[in-house]
């Protein structure tokens, strides 16, 4: 791996509404946690934060919204969305995170300006009930097929510190190298008093050792980020990621929870002889 990172931000552009149960996820109304909660973020605040975003040298842009799936009005508001940011911000990788999709529905995606879609299949399909019973592993995994049949870039990754094994974590590993994503993040869980799962935090070395493990089995070519969690789990000593395998973060803020100041982030990455990516392929 070179010296180069590629910085990500991302848009929680619909917010807490979802009816879906995952253990994990604060925008659950089923959890009753004390977040922000809206159907649409207006359009021109989106595009500012999208401004915003390559000012802080991101490459990619990725626009979120709560709930299981799209249906028609959330696919018009992110194609409109779409759109809006094109018009105005130049040279960002524009990305989806809308849920389980079918392929028209990514394909309309895709023509409205969007370059990739991120879904993340979070854990192995063995342990997926443990953490959701509202929708399958299964559905997941066709998304993320229906992705590439589409002719968007995939973005699938997963989410650890659950609970889950390391047989889960080399299924999960498993099944997307079979999927073969152009990018994969890696979320550590952010414990939630809200959430139903345990409190207890991965440890730097458990979360490095997945770092690497998951870079030794999806090899090189894999662009692997550093998402959710980031800041809760290394600390100062994020740094680490890197020697790791991962090439990528997110900056900035998260869905529903804060994250470092981009400009704390780009003086790490200085201080460590890393150099920030210019554009999405280099």
């Amino acid at each position: 791996m070179g010296k180069t990172i590629f910085l990500c931000a991302i848009s929680n552009i619909s917010s807490g509404h979802c009816l879906e149960d995952c253990a994990f996820c604060t925008q659950s109304v089923r959890h009753g946690a004390d977040i922000s909660r809206y159907y649409h973020k207006p359009i021109e605040k989106i595009v500012k934060e999208a401004q915003a975003a390559k000012a802080r040298q991101a490459t990619g842009f990725c626009l979120v919204t709560a709930g299981k799936g799209l249906d028609e009005k959330t696919l018009r508001f992110v194609c409109e969305t779409a759109e809006a940011i094109k018009k105005e911000v130049e040279g960002l990788n524009l990305i989806a995170c809308n849920g389980t999709a079918t392929v028209n529905q990514l394909r309309t995606l895709k023509d409205h300006g969007i370059d990739s879609y991120n879904h993340n299949l979070e854990t192995s399909e063995r342990f997926y009930p443990r953490i959701c019973t509202t929708h399958t592993w299964q559905e997941r995994y066709e998304t993320c097929e229906n992705v590439k049949t589409a002719g968007l870039a995939l973005c699938a990754g997963g989410i650890f510190g659950l609970g889950e094994g390391e047989r889960d974590r080399e299924s999960l590993f498993e099944s997307l190298e079979a999927l073969a994503p152009e990018s994969v993040p890696i979320n550590f869980f952010h414990p939630n008093p809200a959430l139903p799962l345990p409190s207890k935090r991965l440890s730097v070395a458990a979360a490095l050792g997945i770092i690497a493990r998951a870079r030794a089995v999806l090899g090189e070519g894999v662009r692997l980020m550093v998402a959710g969690g980031r800041e809760i789990t290394f600390g100062d000593e994020d740094y680490r990621i890197f020697e790791a395998g991962a090439d990528a973060i997110v900056i900035g803020d998260y869905l529903t929870t804060k994250g470092e100041d981009p400009l704390r982030d780009h003086a790490m990455l200085a201080r460590h002889g890393y150099e920030i990516a210019k554009r999405c392929g280099a």
